[in-house]
């Protein structure tokens, strides 16, 4: 499961021309299912982000988590992060989760982000054409894949 954390002064996400969520500071994290990814590959990704300490303190220094700053978070399904571009000049998507095994990760995902104390968490909507709108903060913008977390 890869997942795109991007620090933002806000995000929000419109479908067809209606603004369908909207996050003040925080986190805007695109997120990607793999073939095989599982509850346990959310699970280590929930348990980093809400606590990654990439805001700054009164110091300047990336000192204070997600939860520190009483941050929001937008989570947007992207399965273009699932891409293979080692061959040719067009993307292959076979390593993506098929719909409903995504859909069903994803939303355990956003569940498990409320479930650990995030002040609010919004989504765009799985399988939409989405257009997403972000004020980046920094910019500061971190990749995760859970197969990389202990």
């Amino acid at each position: 499961m890869n997942a795109v954390i991007q620090r933002v002064k806000h995000a929000g996400v419109t479908i067809d021309n209606v603004k369908v969520s909207f996050v003040d500071k925080g986190f805007l994290i695109l997120l990607g299912v793999e073939q095989g990814d599982t509850k346990a590959d959310a699970d280590k990704l929930v348990k980093k982000i809400p606590v990654l300490r990439i805001f700054e303190d009164e110091n300047e220094k990336m000192n204070l988590s997600c939860l520190d700053v009483n941050g929001e978070i937008l989570v947007v399904s992207q399965f273009t992060l699932c891409a293979d571009c080692s061959h040719g000049r067009r993307p292959s998507f076979t390593k993506s989760a098929p719909p409903a095994e995504a859909e069903m990760l994803y939303e355990y995902f956003v569940d498990e982000l409320k479930k650990a104390g995030v002040k609010k968490v919004d989504t765009g909507r799985f399988g939409a054409d989405m257009k997403v709108d972000l004020l980046n903060d920094g910019p500061v913008t971190i990749i995760l894949d859970s197969k990389d977390l202990k």
